[in-house]
């Protein structure tokens, strides 16, 4: 598994919300493959690259329907300066294995059968992590570039999906670099559908073409450019050596997890309304720290800790067993992770 990775040099990191794809049945499983295959060709990855996406998505969905009680896949692009990577989870909550690592070896099986097809993840994916427990589930990330690039899966992320009912979401997340220094967004237009995702993408657009700011300066770029939208609640957190510098403005949860649990303080307002002046906050970071910020899609009564190794897994994955087990189906969903490995209290 590949789950971390140190600060990069500056780079424009966007992520694509991509499309959630619900695997109950072996007849879902072709349309997720054919799906996924067509992103890669669409990315220019190639026929053989975009084959072996399918292949992989197809053995992770199937492994769902024969061993998880059905599942979902979410797949979706994240774009880099000029690359692109296709990235897939593929999320469960079935029985869970013991040891995904053997899983993964071609020809072990869990569960009576050849278990080959799990063994097309490490061997075909230029990245992958996982999580599981017994009577836990299993959640899987996999991330796919062209054949000779290097990706990987531990850079701050988060994950979207919307509310039942609607195509679009209202919640969204950003990450940007300055100078080795990440900064993380999680913004949740006011009410949903469409509307909501304006303000949302507004509110993205505001942050990434925003100068290098601390959290305080960021969020008041937000409020001003969303003066013409329904408003969204909006929060940065951004690591500054062994303290995290935050800034949040309206319903927007966030903490700091590690040896205790540290809640971060976001103050009343809807950005883009009226609100009150911004305040920052700081709060001290130690090595092995997760900040993890989530809109009120999720709920709030959940820890780290209650998932044993969850903590030092890729964001990616760590966002989706969070959404699948505290995500409000009824409510557009957000939760975005920054890794112990990009503080600078963490280790690569």
């Amino acid at each position: 598994m590949t789950p971390s990775t140190t600060p990069p040099d500056d780079v424009a990191v966007s992520v694509e919300d991509g499309t959630w794809f619900t695997v109950d049945h072996p007849s879902a499983v072709g349309g997720v493959r054919r799906a996924a295959s067509a992103v890669a060709l669409r990315l220019g990855l190639g026929e053989t690259r975009a084959a072996e996406v399918g292949l992989v998505v197809s053995e992770l969905a199937t492994n769902q329907c024969r061993h998880g009680g059905g599942g979902s896949v979410h797949v979706r692009v994240r774009r880099a300066g000029d690359e692109a990577v296709v990235e897939v989870l593929a999320v469960d909550a079935g029985p869970g294995m013991r040891d995904i690592t053997a899983a993964m070896r071609d020809g072990v099986s869990s569960g009576g059968t050849l278990g080959i097809g799990l063994g097309t993840l490490p061997r075909l994916a230029s990245a992958w992590d996982a999580w599981t427990a017994p009577g836990r589930g299993t959640v899987v990330a996999a991330a796919f570039a062209r054949h000779g690039r290097p990706a990987h899966l531990g850079a701050p992320t988060g994950l979207v999906r919307a509310m039942t009912g609607q195509s679009v979401s209202g919640d969204a997340f950003a990450t940007r670099t300055d100078d080795g220094v990440p900064s993380l967004l999680v913004a949740d237009g006011l009410g949903h559908g469409p509307l909501a995702a304006a303000a949302s993408s507004a509110a993205v657009r505001a942050f990434l073409d925003a100068p290098a700011s601390p959290p305080a300066a960021l969020v008041q770029r937000v409020h001003t450019a969303l003066g013409g939208t329904r408003g969204a609640a909006v929060a940065v957190a951004q690591p500054a050596g062994a303290t995290l510098r935050y800034a949040g403005l309206g319903n927007i949860a966030g903490a700091v997890h590690g040896a205790r649990t540290r809640g971060l303080v976001s103050h009343p307002g809807i950005a883009g309304s009226h609100g009150r002046a911004l305040r920052e906050t700081t709060y001290p970071l130690e090595p092995g720290d997760v900040v993890v910020m989530h809109s009120d899609g999720l709920t709030a009564r959940w820890s780290l800790a209650d998932y044993p190794g969850l903590a030092a897994r890729s964001p990616l994955v760590v966002a989706g067993v969070l959404l699948r087990d505290h995500g409000v189906r009824r409510d557009d969903q957000c939760v975005a992770v920054l890794p112990a490995s990009w503080t600078t209290g963490g280790s690569a």
